[in-house]
């Protein structure tokens, strides 16, 4: 064992457990009678050396020896990649080995990416956005002045449609309908309803008195039976429509600015988060009765700590990813399952139809496959679920892609 394995891994053991350590005292009696120091992890002048030898490992083929002997970390790297790193967004799962996903923002130069276990494939950069149906199945891929709507990834096209009025439009998400017929385009310029013979702008309340062209924290989702679309920016309320696109009943936000929404799998409940700074609170909806409810006493608060910037539905709970690089899965009520530490703020989720792999892009320019119910995979890990980390992909402006397997 070499003296920088040795540092690493006994000075990252001995941080994870101590983190760890301290959030099961928090959970179990409150973080307002914490009073200990909190726990540093200092190794980040180990990090250039040890990236060095991890791209040395990628060379010759040794990647899965050189894992064993230095577990990763997030926290040793943030001066490294604080002018290489970028976001990892628009993740779309093709099947067990295969998956696409953005590198860079939609406003700035960026790569198109498919992952095929572990290669990793460059797409056409003239792909602008991909989207996949709530039913699994059909893909949405946009150009400037089109969009391909597929069966499967691998299949036919179904059908195109044109983009007129959001040509060159960037693109925060695209989320075709399960019937391939229409998508939901939502981007900086207003969110669209897009099909064969429209492109409809969606009016969905406090946001329709002002000129389109600059939202901001844009956001929306589809119900997985795709009867309705939920809608929000940081200057709207939170908005239900009809699959048409029709205004149904907004709600006022809890926190300052709208930032997220997301069905449960069952379209039984909507949760919606509101942010202020790097903080917010979610409430939930009832979706059996979300006509006639009462703002002040049917939005329970199921969180009141994230700012949500990404998340999926599982089964009878959620995964959402906030701005603190944190991964938690909360039920229904609201009950925290587990938390899981990546380190940088969360830019794209994506969850497998059978709800046994999670992959997880963040700001940092890392993009991560975790195993869900699976033992974790070393004495690093910070959280208290069990994930198991399959991978880690580092993707820097300027770098090769490097694993971390």
């Amino acid at each position: 064992m070499t003296e920088l394995q040795k540092q690493w891994y006994e000075q990252g053991e001995n941080y994870a457990k101590a983190v760890n350590e301290m959030v099961a005292y928090a959970n179990q009696y409150g973080w307002d009678n914490y009073k200990d120091k909190e726990p540093e992890d200092n190794r980040g002048h180990l990090a250039p050396a040890v990236f060095d030898a991890l791209k040395k490992a990628n060379l010759e083929n040794k990647v899965s020896e050189f894992r064993n002997q230095f577990p990763p970390a997030h926290i040793p790297f943030i001066s490294m990649f604080e002018e290489k790193s970028q976001a990892i967004r628009l993740i779309n799962i093709i099947d067990e080995k295969r998956a696409v996903f953005f590198a860079g923002g939609a406003w700035e130069e960026y790569q198109v990416y498919l992952i095929d276990e572990h290669k990793i494939i460059e797409l056409d950069n003239q792909i602008t956005a991909i989207g996949k149906a709530k039913n699994g199945t059909i893909f949405a891929i946009a150009f400037d002045d089109k969009i391909i709507i597929k069966e499967h990834w691998d299949g036919d096209v179904i059908k195109t449609v044109a983009r007129k009025i959001t040509a060159d439009f960037h693109i925060t998400n695209l989320i075709p309908f399960n019937n391939g017929e229409k998508v939901l385009l939502i981007s900086p310029n207003g969110i669209y309803l897009i099909s064969e013979n429209e492109e409809k702008l969606l009016k969905y309340g406090l946001s329709d008195d002002r000129g389109y062209g600059e939202l901001s924290m844009e956001h929306g989702a589809l119900s997985h039976d795709n009867c309705y679309i939920a809608v929000g920016d940081q200057n709207s309320n939170h908005a239900i429509l009809d699959n048409n696109g029709e205004l149904i009943t907004d709600f006022y936000p809890m926190s300052s600015y709208p930032h997220f929404c997301e069905f449960s799998k069952d379209d039984t409940q909507l949760i919606v988060n509101s942010c202020h700074f790097y903080n917010g609170v979610t409430n939930s909806i009832d979706m059996q009765n979300f006509k006639t409810l009462d703002e002040e006493e049917d939005l329970p608060i199921i969180d009141d700590g994230m700012r949500v910037y990404e998340g999926v539905a599982v089964e009878d709970y959620y995964i959402l990813g906030d701005a603190y690089g944190y991964i938690r899965a909360v039920d229904k009520t609201g009950k925290e399952l587990w938390q899981h530490y990546l380190g940088s703020t969360i830019s794209g989720m994506a969850i497998s139809d059978d709800n046994k792999t999670l992959w997880v892009g963040a700001y940092s320019g890392f993009l991560h496959k975790l195993s869900l119910n699976t033992p974790y995979r070393d004495t690093h890990t910070i959280g208290t679920g069990d994930l198991f980390e399959e991978f880690r992909l580092i993707i820097w402006k300027g770098e090769e892609q490097i694993w971390w397997w």
